[in-house]
């Protein structure tokens, strides 16, 4: 998008991209900052999984998903996933108490339902911010549920440092290289899968594992329906 369009947009609908205040910020590790925000959230409307768009240059944009959020008190934390020398990256990197930005309106796909069914995420750092929304969820539900990230080594211990249980964590490009080793997956052996054929899926992340992931469902039979899919990103290209 050229400066010129986002600016028109930033003065056309001002009324709907609220100025948010940084007021605090903390590393969980090296790739994953946790940003707490203030400003008026009146007139949003969130649901778990849902992303905002913030303006990380003069020409690009970039959809983040709120960990936690309250309209009333003007609160919302994100965790912005850092990785390599990107626009998105450098300028999260950057932020610092008292800093100021403009967010759009929240929107998206809807990845909570109710949780009559097995409920599985699929995804690697970059669904860790959708996961930990779910989690109080999912938890409270007293409903099956199971998490698998697909992540760096250097990351493997950021789910238990999020306080997530019910999680597998399988190497990073596992599924994207190789559809087949999806299938290896202990949810996928035959006692297990009785138990998780008529669940909902949910498939988030890098494109590649996330198509192949949606391949291994829907040869077993999954409706479409009951997939979600949503790809953050993909080898090769910026700004997916």
């Amino acid at each position: 998008m050229s400066k010129w369009i986002g600016d028109a947009m930033e003065s056309l609908l001002a009324s709907r991209m609220p100025v948010m205040t940084v007021t605090d910020t903390q590393y969980i590790n090296p790739s994953l900052k946790q940003i707490r925000f203030s400003g008026d959230l009146s007139n949003m409307h969130f649901e778990p999984g849902y992303a905002v768009v913030i303006r990380v240059s003069d020409t690009e944009h970039r959809n983040y998903t709120p960990t936690f959020y309250d309209t009333e008190r003007g609160t919302m934390e994100i965790m912005f996933h850092i990785h390599g020398d990107a626009p998105g990256s450098n300028y999260i990197a950057a932020l610092d108490v008292n800093d100021t930005l403009k967010i759009s309106m929240p929107r998206g796909k809807k990845v909570y339902r109710e949780p009559e069914k097995p409920q599985l995420l699929f995804g690697d750092e970059s669904c860790l911010g959708v996961a930990f929304s779910l989690y109080p969820l999912w938890l409270g539900s007293g409903r099956e549920f199971r998490f698998v990230f697909e992540l760096d080594d250097a990351n493997r211990d950021l789910p238990d440092r999020l306080g997530l249980t019910n999680y597998s964590v399988i190497p990073k490009k596992f599924g994207a290289e190789n559809e087949t080793l999806l299938t290896r997956l202990p949810i996928f052996e035959n006692d297990t899968w009785r138990n998780w054929h008529n669940g909902n899926f949910i498939l988030i992340g890098n494109a590649g594992s996330v198509r192949n992931f949606r391949n291994v469902l829907k040869k077993r039979d999954v409706p479409g329906k009951s997939i979600l899919m949503q790809a953050y990103w993909a080898e090769g290209k910026t700004g997916l």
